[in-house]
């Protein structure tokens, strides 16, 4: 893909930089960022919830009035619900009608029903064009010496996922 650097259109006939509309032509970016969200989601225990009244839920009785954690990161792990769980696929997001809007309980980076992230569709109206317009107007590489195996993709424990290990990576201005 041409890319643009300082404003400059780099390819006659390219546009310096992808809006929503050319983000639509690209099936296998969303499926990235879904299959990213799923392995970390941004939010690894979703805000806590009370329950309004008793209720049975696999043989176990919760009463009422109990506070009730939702481990998202477990629940976009389940073998039971994606195959191969632990690993990288964009691919099962291709032709798939889950979506992350809460309407597909094995994958609810930003919550379900009522109660979920408000600033959802505020952060999927920039995410994909902001991340994008970096990834076509910059070559990105590795430091010196470093290989893709040396990739830390450890996150630290606590509400939000932070790396455990900074990603040091150098954008190169296309030419």
């Amino acid at each position: 893909m041409a890319g643009a650097c300082s404003g400059k259109v780099l390819t006659s006939g390219k546009k310096p930089f992808l809006d929503e509309d050319d983000i639509q032509k690209f099936p296998y970016f969303k499926a990235v960022i879904k299959e990213t969200l799923r392995l970390y989601p941004p939010a690894p225990l979703l805000v806590p919830r009370e329950t309004r009244e008793k209720v049975t839920i696999d043989g176990y009785e919760i009463p009422a009035k109990t506070m009730i954690y939702v481990n998202a990161w477990a629940i976009h792990r389940d073998p039971g619900a994606w195959e191969e769980a632990e690993e990288f696929i964009p691919e099962r997001f291709l032709n798939s009608t889950v979506d992350l809007r809460g309407q597909d309980f094995c994958f609810i980076p930003f919550g379900a029903g009522r109660r979920m992230c408000p600033g959802l569709n505020m952060a999927f109206a920039t995410l994909d064009v902001v991340l994008a317009n970096l990834l076509c107007s910059f070559d990105w590489e590795l430091p010196e010496g470093m290989k893709s195996e040396d990739i830390d993709t450890e996150a630290l424990p606590g509400l939000s996922q932070h790396k455990k290990n900074p990603l040091c990576v150098l954008a190169k201005c296309q030419m």
